[in-house]
């Protein structure tokens, strides 16, 4: 049997369509030349970036100046935000200047663990809800915290693996599992992967894709990461719609003993 290539498999949020599972991030590169490189190498459909990088409100000089980012379907976010109300402006803010309609809500409730506040998420998703965006909130493990994101209209759901920036990898695999089986709208990976098997795990089991920032930044070949991130995820998606063998705690003869000649 011939193994032909997949069939289109995009990925679709609100109105957009991507054919890239990973969302790669644009913070914590050495250089925007190595920015370019990593973003050359694993060729995402969409970028994230912090709104407050591109100082919008005047406030300073825009951090990505020297991307074109003209290719990419962009993912603002609200990183800094520290309440609905902040996450809110910065969205609007993003919005006015023509960047996106979709928004990454992110309302960091702890300073230390940087973990996103689960009232603040669910208050901001809300509102920017019923203002028109398309909204794809970052969120804890939280299995419940999920299901109320999609009731309140989320365009996607974006719980971490673990703790932003720390690429400790999957820390609670049984929730991210849980949250990917509950939800009917695509579950995008986010925050603390550390390697790309991380990455194909999250896809086996049925996440509609991963955002990885730091673990492409903080390698010590970030386009070789970068690259390597894109072959997990599409290996991980392939894996997902194959479907897995069915587990057996009876050991099983690959081969056939029948018709063995006795020694």
């Amino acid at each position: 049997m011939t193994v032909t290539a997949a069939p289109p498999d995009p990925l679709r949020i609100g109105g957009v369509e991507l054919h890239c599972r990973l969302i790669h991030g644009t913070g914590r590169f050495a250089s925007d030349a190595v920015l370019r490189d990593c973003l050359a190498a694993a060729r995402p459909d969409m970028i994230t970036l912090a709104i407050r990088r591109l100082a919008l409100d005047g406030s300073g000089r825009n951090e990505l100046a020297a991307i074109d980012l003209s290719g990419y379907t962009l993912l603002p976010n609200t990183a800094g935000a520290s309440t609905a109300d902040q996450a809110v402006r910065l969205a609007r803010l993003a919005r006015a200047a023509s960047l996106s309609d979709l928004i990454k809500v992110e309302v960091i409730g702890d300073e230390h663990t940087l973990l996103p506040d689960p009232v603040g998420t669910l208050d901001a998703t809300r509102e920017l809800i019923a203002d028109g965006f398309t909204v794809l909130p970052y969120c804890s493990d939280d299995v419940v915290l999920a299901l109320r994101l999609e009731e309140a209209g989320a365009a996607a759901v974006m719980p971490g693996a673990a703790p932003i920036g720390t690429t400790l990898g999957i820390q609670n695999a049984l929730n991210l599992t849980l949250i990917i089986e509950k939800l009917s709208v695509p579950v995008i990976i986010d925050a603390g992967l550390g390697v790309p098997s991380d990455a194909a795990r999250c896809m086996e089991w049925g996440a509609a894709g991963v955002l990885v920032n730091t673990a492409i930044a903080r390698a010590q070949d970030p386009p070789a990461m970068a690259l390597a991130f894109a072959e997990a995820v599409t290996a991980g998606r392939r894996a997902h719609r194959a479907g897995r063998a069915s587990i057996s705690l009876e050991a099983r003869a690959s081969s056939p003993g029948a018709g063995v000649p006795a020694s």
